[in-house]
């Protein structure tokens, strides 16, 4: 599967590498939080291909009654898992909370009771696939990987043990921006999982 998994900024690059098939065979759109919804659908209209997402700090709360608080032709996968064409993917939206009003912020232990309501899903996709995730997207980055020093940039706790019960094959995030292009500066192994930040885009071949 070739994945296009994109977070935060808008590349004018993207449009016309989208427009001049650069991302020809793209199976998936996987997006990964704090982007216009119209960069999203744009994609989605291009490539004709799925779209799922999470919602970054930036993005509006969701809400099914406002068309702007959702990107049309996509799912938002925040809390919840889906299986699509046998690989199993779940998403967790958001960042720790900075700001007391701030929007899709969370506390470290709000962001536990997030996601552990994900967890009968999870149980029953190992009982009917043998395994919990194959991949899972967030916005922000788990705590002590790829994550910064100020608080808004504080990874969550609560992603690690996510990934250490479900065992995903990739993590793709955004949130924390790297400028640098060594790619070891944004993949980290976390036991058999690779962490992976999206910023702005990257694709992906998945074996």
């Amino acid at each position: 599967m070739k994945i296009l998994a994109v977070s935060d900024q808008v590349v004018d690059r993207v449009y016309s590498l989208a427009a001049n098939e650069h991302f020809k065979g793209t199976d998936l759109i996987l997006g990964c939080g704090d982007l216009p919804y119209t960069y999203l659908e744009y994609l989605v209209t291009i490539l004709s291909v799925p779209l799922f997402y999470v919602p970054g700090n930036h993005d509006p709360d969701y809400n099914p009654r406002y068309p702007q608080t959702k990107a049309e032709g996509g799912s938002n996968l925040d809390l919840r898992v889906v299986c699509h064409n046998g690989t199993l993917i779940g998403g967790f939206g958001g960042s720790i909370r900075y700001r007391p009003d701030g929007t899709n912020q969370y506390t470290q232990l709000e962001a536990y009771f997030r996601v552990f309501s994900m967890i009968p899903r999870l149980i029953w996709n190992k009982i009917k696939y043998g395994r919990a995730l194959d991949i899972l997207i967030s916005h922000s980055p788990p705590f002590g990987i790829h994550d910064d020093t100020d608080m808004a940039h504080t990874g969550i706790k609560a992603l690690n043990w996510l990934v250490r019960f479900s065992k995903p094959r990739y993590f793709l995030h955004g949130h924390t921006h790297f400028y640098r292009n060594n790619i070891a500066d944004h993949i980290t192994d976390s036991g058999t999982t690779k962490v992976i930040n999206v910023y702005p885009y990257r694709i992906i071949q998945m074996q």
